[in-house]
């Protein structure tokens, strides 16, 4: 049966407390930087390269919040500021800063058309793109909302990563995955290729991993999981989705009757759900499938 899932309360506080960082970033094309040489005495000024390979800041939930993988191939430098920073600016600095932040694609930027809660309160925070509105979320502005403010948007916001819509288990789903079948993580990383490793070997650690695919593809190796080449798909068999130039973009594991342990990405937004195999084929028939299935 299908149905729609919701986080707990558990999972919204976690949330909540994460989704906006404890130090705010800006990112800048070259020519821009000037135009900010005298507000930036008190801020980090990292040349993007540098700030990509920086330990601190090559963490998951930077990386998520502020979707690395959206920025603008034409930003030279990230500021790194305390909360509150940008509102010390001007008012005709902070737009501007905002409209920069739009243009090169970082994250905890939002289309006002998302939301159904009142936003009005929060309009020291908006900007205006080609007739759309957009909030631009940072870290003093986040910590003034009330909890129920943030609940609110959070749920909005979560659900743009994916609509939460998932089928109840099987019957002959392996006991291991009951505990996590439509439940949400708390904290970011787990990926579709931990979830998938999980469910073949029941290493409950493992499913809150971040796993890149050539530990996955080692890993399945180490299981015995062998690529086949019927296209007909067994319960306990793994699939994979690959590029053109073989590299893994997801991987999820079959329980039965077409029906998959399966998570969506790497955000605490994705859930581990159980989905259809036509919806995986929607979202990723354009990929080049494989089937891994365990030798006997």
């Amino acid at each position: 049966m299908i149905r729609k899932i919701q986080p707990t309360s558990d999972n919204m506080r976690e949330w909540i407390k994460a989704y906006v960082p404890d130090k705010d970033l800006f990112f800048l094309p070259e020519d821009k930087l000037a135009s900010f040489k005298e507000y930036i005495s008190n801020v980090l000024v990292i040349p993007h390269e540098e700030f990509m390979n920086h330990s601190s800041y090559k963490q998951i939930q930077f990386a998520n919040s502020y979707e690395y993988w959206s920025i603008s191939k034409e930003v030279n430098y990230v500021l790194v500021t305390p909360p509150g920073w940008c509102d010390r600016l001007p008012d005709e600095k902070k737009i501007d800063l905002f409209h920069i932040q739009t243009e090169v694609g970082r994250g905890l930027i939002h289309p006002i058309s998302d939301f159904s809660v009142d936003t009005s309160s929060l309009s020291e925070n908006m900007i205006e793109v080609k007739g759309e509105e957009y909030l631009v979320l940072h870290k003093a502005m986040w910590d003034e909302l009330s909890y129920h403010s943030k609940e609110e948007l959070m749920k909005e916001i979560a659900q743009q990563w994916e609509d939460w819509i998932c089928y109840d288990y099987p019957i002959k789903t392996p006991p291991h995955l009951i505990k996590f079948t439509n439940t949400f993580p708390s904290t970011a990383g787990s990926n579709c290729l931990s979830a998938t490793l999980f469910a073949i070997t029941q290493q409950e650690w493992i499913i809150y991993e971040w796993v890149h695919p050539q530990t996955f593809l080692q890993s399945l190796e180490n299981e015995h999981y062998h690529v086949i080449t019927s296209q007909d798909i067994e319960a306990g068999d793994v699939v994979t989705w690959e590029n053109s130039d073989g590299i893994i973009q997801h991987a999820t594991y079959c329980i039965d009757d077409d029906l998959f342990f399966n998570k969506r990405g790497q955000t605490f937004f994705n859930a581990w759900s159980i989905l259809h195999f036509n919806d995986l084929k929607e979202d990723w028939d354009r990929f080049n499938m494989n089937i891994f299935r365990k030798a006997v």
